[in-house]
């Protein structure tokens, strides 16, 4: 058999590079986080993660899946995992999950076409003489019938859509035998809503948006669009 060999030519990278670069989808999540502002918690910093859901179980892969995302993106923060709860600074309750489908609505824009009359018509071109003057000669030229966009509509179609959560709530574990409310040291919230109802691919994207609000506050809810191939998402992808 005869073995074909392609030419990786300089174009044909730069082709391929804009293709992938093409390709490459783009995130958006919502990001809600408080701290606590008494600095007698601000310097927190090893944790053990723990279940606050019923339903999940700490002991189940998935879980374990997501533990590791979020002790990649909490180590970008300084944070650290202790030995045992009993030596952890905080206990961080952790949550996940995605809605049943919600109908949602979007505007689709699409072009419209349509078919050009085409024919035969009368155009002038100028023309100089030798004398320097100018003057027009008529010609006829026949101009076929063409198909064309003539304009764009937008129509309102319904969309099935999915969101996914990822919850952070960490609470002060010193001296937990004399407290009967721990204090909260920070909570952070981040979601997503399209139509995909891929929780395991959007575990580590909504890791990497929590980073940068992990201990902060943000007041009011932010948005942050993120990429696969972002350094933040591969950084939590690659784990400790």
């Amino acid at each position: 058999m005869r073995e074909h060999k392609i030419e990786f030519t300089p174009f044909i990278a730069l082709l391929a590079a804009f293709v992938l670069t093409s390709c490459s989808s783009t995130y958006s999540f919502k990001v809600d986080a408080i701290n606590n502002p008494d600095p007698n918690v601000k310097e927190l910093k090893s944790y053990k993660i723990v279940s606050s859901n019923a339903q999940i179980n700490e002991d189940d892969l998935e879980f374990q899946e997501v533990s590791q995302y979020i002790k990649t993106a909490l180590s970008g923060k300084g944070y650290y995992e202790a030995p045992a709860i009993d030596n952890a600074d905080m206990v961080i309750d952790v949550s996940y999950g995605v809605s049943e489908p919600q109908t949602d609505f979007k505007t689709k824009t699409s072009p419209v076409y349509g078919r050009s009359s085409g024919g035969y018509k009368t155009i002038s071109t100028p023309v100089i003489d030798r004398n320097g003057n100018v003057r027009y000669v008529n010609s006829t030229v026949f101009t076929p019938a063409r198909v064309e966009m003539i304009g764009v509509q937008e129509q309102i179609v319904p969309i099935i859509t999915y969101e996914k959560y990822l919850r952070m709530t960490s609470r002060d574990n010193r001296d937990i035998e004399n407290n009967e409310s721990p204090t909260q040291v920070w909570s952070i919230y981040v979601k997503n809503k399209d139509e995909s109802e891929d929780l395991r691919k959007y575990v580590p994207l909504m890791a990497a948006a929590a980073i940068p609000y992990v201990g902060e506050n943000t007041e009011n809810q932010q948005e942050i669009k993120i990429k696969e191939e972002d350094d933040i998402v591969d950084f939590v992808k690659k784990g400790l």
